[in-house]
């Protein structure tokens, strides 16, 4: 019997932003794991503006750029991909024009590393079930990011 194996598989698919594909991919196992994921696999996608603006519009029915998605497997999808988990889905240049918004919350210093570190352990959370659709649930989800990114982060 083999040992559970989770892989967080990173790709960056744009060039505006310099990004170290493998520091994200740990970061986002050390996100699975904290939240007690053993096992599975995820892709996390580094994109262009035009390709997530496509996605949100697609999936979200938003016609703009976002930062950050995630796609979780469920149903009928999630029987096919035996150990699958999801895809999130960043675009670094929306990251980069907003982290000064998110200066001086938690972890956060307004850097766009802090940014994309947040939107990893943001989709991440995403996948494993939580969601910030109410006050109470957003207040949850901000808590245990900050609490990853104290422990993975910085």
């Amino acid at each position: 019997m083999s040992e559970p194996f989770l892989a967080v598989i990173a790709v960056d698919e744009q060039s505006a932003i310099a990004i170290d594909a493998d520091r994200w991919a740990v970061l986002a196992t050390s996100a699975f794991r904290s939240r007690g994921v053993v096992a599975g696999e995820c892709n996390l996608l580094f994109v262009e503006e035009d390709t997530i603006h496509e996605l949100n519009r697609v999936h979200m029915g938003k016609d703009r750029p976002t930062d950050v998605l995630s796609f979780p497997l469920e149903g009928a999808d999630a029987t096919q991909a035996d150990d699958m988990i999801g895809d999130i889905v960043v675009c670094p240049t929306v990251a980069a024009a907003n982290a000064l918004d998110h200066a001086g919350q938690g972890h956060h210093h307004g850097s766009v590393d802090d940014e994309i570190a947040l939107l990893v352990v943001h989709g991440v959370l995403h996948l494993v079930g939580h969601d910030h659709q109410d006050d109470a649930e957003a207040e949850v989800m901000e808590d245990l990011e900050q609490e990853i990114l104290a422990m993975h982060h910085r």
